[in-house]
C-alpha cells in the first residue's frame, strides 16, 4: 500500500513537472541546433565567397581554369560593382584624395589612377603631356616625376584660366612645365598649345571644367594632337551617378559618350579599370584610327 501510494506520488510529480522540463529541454535542443546550422551556413557563404574571389584571381593570373557557369560569372560582376561603387561613393564622399599631395604640392588624384596613368606614361613615352586643370601644379609635377625616368627630354604643358602655382615653381622639375593661362577653348589657347608641341607624340590628360559641352569640346579640340596608339585620359567620368554625386547633371561621362558615338577613331580601354575603383569610370580613351 505504501509503494503504491509512493508510486502514485512519483508518476503526479512526473506528469506535471518532469514531462514538461523534457519536452523544454528538446525545444531548447532544437532551437540551439537550429542556430548552430544557421551559423555553419553563413560561415560557409563566406568561405565560398572568399574562394570565389581566390579563384578570380587565380584564373585572371592564368593559373587555374574557371568553372564557373556564365551566369554565375554574371553574378559575382553585379556584386563586385555593387561593392566598388559603395567604396567608390565611401572614398569620394570623405574628400580625403582633396588632402592629396605630390612632393609637397596638392594634387587632387586618386592613387589608383595615377599607377594606371603612370603604366600609360611608362608605355607611350610621350614627348608632351598636355594637361587641362593646372590648379596648383600637383599633377603636372607628378607626371613630370614619372616622364622623367622614360623620356627625359619631354615637358609637361598645362592650360587653366587663372595662375594658382606658389610652391611648384619652387622645384627644380618646374623648369620643365609650361604654363598658358586661358581657357582650355580658346582658340588663342589652342594655338599656342599646339605650337608648343609640334610634331611631337602627346598623351593627353583633360581635367578642367567638368560639364559635358565644355568637356566635349576640349575632346573634340584637342584630340587631334593624339596618333594613333595614344591616349586621352578624361578625368572625374564618375560624376553625376557615375557614381558619385548623382544631382551634378551632365558632365564628363556624358562627354565621353558624345564623342564617341561620333568619333569611331577611339575607344574606351576598361583595361585600364582593372584595378575596379577608378574616378574616370570610361575616361581612357585609346586611338585606334
Amino acid at each position: 500500500m505504501l509503494f503504491s501510494g509512493r508510486f502514485r506520488i512519483l508518476n503526479y510529480a512526473m506528469r506535471k513537472w518532469l514531462w514538461p522540463l523534457v519536452v523544454v529541454l528538446l525545444a531548447v535542443a532544437v532551437l540551439s541546433l537550429i542556430v548552430a546550422l544557421q551559423r555553419e551556413r553563413a560561415q560557409t557563404a563566406v568561405l565560398d565567397t572568399r574562394l570565389s574571389s581566390q579563384m578570380r584571381l587565380l584564373a585572371q593570373a592564368g593559373r587555374v581554369e574557371t568553372w564557373k557557369t556564365s551566369a554565375a560569372r554574371a553574378r559575382d560582376d553585379v556584386y563586385r560593382k555593387e561593392v566598388t561603387d559603395r567604396f567608390h561613393q565611401v572614398y569620394y564622399d570623405g574628400q580625403s584624395w582633396e588632402q592629396n599631395v605630390w612632393l609637397g604640392v596638392k594634387a587632387q588624384q586618386n592613387p589608383n589612377d595615377v599607377w594606371i596613368i603612370q603604366e600609360l606614361i611608362h608605355e607611350q613615352k610621350p614627348d608632351f603631356i598636355v594637361e587641362t586643370g593646372t590648379l596648383q601644379g600637383g599633377s603636372a609635377l607628378l607626371w613630370l616625376t614619372i616622364l622623367e625616368q622614360v623620356n627625359p627630354n619631354a615637358r609637361v604643358v598645362t592650360v587653366d584660366i587663372e595662375d594658382q602655382v606658389t610652391t611648384a615653381r619652387d622645384h627644380p622639375l618646374w623648369k620643365k612645365v609650361d604654363v598658358v593661362l586661358g581657357s582650355s577653348t580658346d582658340a588663342r589657347v589652342i594655338a599656342e598649345v599646339k605650337r608648343r608641341v609640334g610634331n611631337g607624340k602627346v598623351l593627353l590628360i583633360l581635367d578642367s571644367l567638368h560639364t559635358r559641352d565644355h568637356v566635349l569640346r576640349e575632346l573634340e579640340l584637342y584630340s587631334p594632337l593624339v596618333g594613333v596608339g595614344g591616349y586621352i585620359v578624361v578625368q572625374d567620368s564618375n560624376l553625376n551617378g557615375r557614381p558619385v554625386m548623382p544631382e551634378y547633371g551632365p558632365g564628363p561621362g556624358e562627354a565621353v559618350d558624345d564623342f564617341l558615338a561620333k568619333n569611331k577613331s577611339f575607344v574606351q580601354d576598361r583595361q585600364r579599370e582593372r584595378l575596379l575603383m577608378t574616378m574616370h569610370p570610361g575616361g581612357y580613351l585609346k586611338r585606334v584610327s
